[in-house]
């Protein structure tokens, strides 16, 4: 019977780490929100700029858009339908941000947060269905 008091102490103690740690994480996250938020609302903003919009690209995607020309050619010439957003959800360093008619998902990257599929189209249970995709 000794030995269950310390086990107990154990699983308490592991229990409030835990629980701290899903606090943490969930403030990280809400403190990301906007930045995410202002990335993918930018990049299917057709009146930025078309550099800027390339520049919130991460790099698969970047190269991806510019395999038959340059990327800032291929933005301009997306039809994204993103209006007002609708949702913003984080998990660690992925995102996705769903607008009134699509969806942007990014990750973190070294330079902050960039675009990895853009114009993205639900589908049930299939992934979603991209327009602007890295490979």
């Amino acid at each position: 019977m000794t030995s269950a008091a310390p086990t107990t102490g154990r699983r308490r103690a592991l229990a409030i780490a835990a629980g701290g740690a899903v606090v943490l994480l969930t403030g990280c996250s809400a403190a990301q929100q906007p930045t995410v938020e202002d990335v993918a609302t930018t990049f299917e903003d057709p009146a930025a700029d078309p550099e800027t919009r390339c520049d919130l690209l991460a790099p698969k995607t970047l190269a991806a858009m510019e395999k038959d020309g340059s990327c800032t050619e291929a933005v301009e010439q997306l039809s994204l339908d993103g209006g007002e957003v609708i949702a913003v959800e984080i998990w660690g360093g992925e995102a996705q941000v769903r607008f009134d008619g699509d969806t942007v998902f990014l990750t973190e990257t070294s330079a902050g947060w960039r675009v990895v599929a853009a114009a993205c189209q639900a589908r049930g249970d299939a992934p979603y269905d991209c327009e602007v995709e890295g490979s």
